[in-house]
């Protein structure tokens, strides 16, 4: 099992596509060396905003081959498992395993929610089946199950389960996560609009949308307030609190592409749903 440095600003990478409807890795490159440039300590692909529900196995390995080929090792890869189906999310994970991924962000099960007890078994049984790092995704507002503090109880025991992408859009979660089980997960805002006051009450990192277009201000408010230069990190949210809230709209995609595209480092091109 790899060590993750669980901390900083990991992006939530868009996955560029050309005019035809095909990878754009030349654009894919571009983006994650501006990334790279601005210091973002790890990247997750095939999330939401990486347009993953779109994307076919194949192409997430390609996606991700490049993306390691790109970074030579000097940060962690993620891939996202959000599947509907158990085996599904394991042949994911193994594939990802295999072809180099360093730690996986696992959504709970899609389109039927699952109660408490089928979600916790669908965690424990992905990380049964693969050594990799794991990420918790815990969205309520966006896929209606919440992994609730004794879920994570329950999830204590996988040693691989490290992480959490923190989504309910309840700040106190990172106050309540951090008294019940201290540094036993490490802790990531998961919403833009929410990054300054997490990181204040003690997240660990970012999980960001539009660091995509703007990466070095997102690395900048992160340093800022890890350094306790609260004001300084304070005057970069405010000036970007109206375009971080394009993150929290149902165009996130299209949103967020557009201002990568005003920023150079995107295409506009988005798939069909």
């Amino acid at each position: 099992m790899r060590e993750i440095n669980w901390q900083g600003v990991y992006p939530a990478m868009l996955t560029p596509f050309t005019a035809d409807d095909q990878l754009d890795l030349a654009m894919f490159s571009k983006n994650a060396e501006a990334q790279v440039a601005a210091g973002i300590e790890g990247m997750i692909l095939g999330g939401s905003l990486g347009e993953g529900s779109t994307l076919d196995s194949d192409e997430k390995i390609e996606l991700l081959r490049h993306a390691k080929d790109l970074v030579q090792d000097t940060i962690p890869v993620l891939i996202t498992v959000a599947e509907q189906a158990t085996k599904v999310a394991i042949t994911l994970a193994q594939q990802a395993e295999k072809h180099g991924a360093d730690a996986l962000m696992i959504l709970p099960p899609m389109r039927y929610k699952a109660d408490d007890r089928e979600t916790v078994t669908y965690y424990k049984t992905i990380a049964a089946h693969t050594s990799l790092p794991i990420m918790v995704y815990n969205n309520p507002v966006d896929y209606k199950i919440e992994v609730t503090l004794d879920m994570f109880e329950e999830l204590a025991v996988c040693p691989t389960i490290q992480c959490v992408k923190e989504s309910t859009r309840d700040v106190t979660n990172i106050v309540r996560m951090r008294n019940r089980f201290g540094d036993r997960y490490k802790l990531f805002c998961g919403v833009d609009t929410l990054v300054m006051e997490e990181l204040m009450l003690g997240a660990d990192g970012i999980v960001g949308g539009l660091v995509d277009a703007f990466p070095a201000e997102t690395v900048a408010i992160y340093k800022l307030v890890k350094a306790g230069r609260y004001e300084e990190a304070l005057a970069i949210y405010q000036w970007f609190m109206p375009v971080l809230e394009l993150d929290i709209k149902p165009k996130l995609v299209q949103y967020i592409k557009l201002a990568a595209t005003q920023t150079g480092i995107c295409t506009e091109h988005v798939r069909a749903p």
